[in-house]
């Protein structure tokens, strides 16, 4: 996806199958039409991505099987 998108003001989550103690997961944020930040919980100033709503789900639904 291309453009620019203003995350200043992202409230970022991490997935409840996270573990405890800061580990290795992934954050995103919700809020954003049609788009779904993703970022590495430990790189928080690090690269973000972007995925489309739809390869978002898409991808949700095939690691849950």
């Amino acid at each position: 996806m291309s453009g620019t998108y203003d995350l200043h003001s992202a409230r970022w989550r991490k997935s409840s199958y996270s573990n405890g103690d800061n580990g290795a997961c992934v954050e995103v944020a919700d809020g954003f039409p049609g788009i779904v930040p993703v970022r590495d919980s430990k790189v928080q100033e690090g690269p973000v991505l972007i995925v489309s709503a739809g390869a978002w789900t898409a991808f949700i639904r095939g690691a849950a099987k």
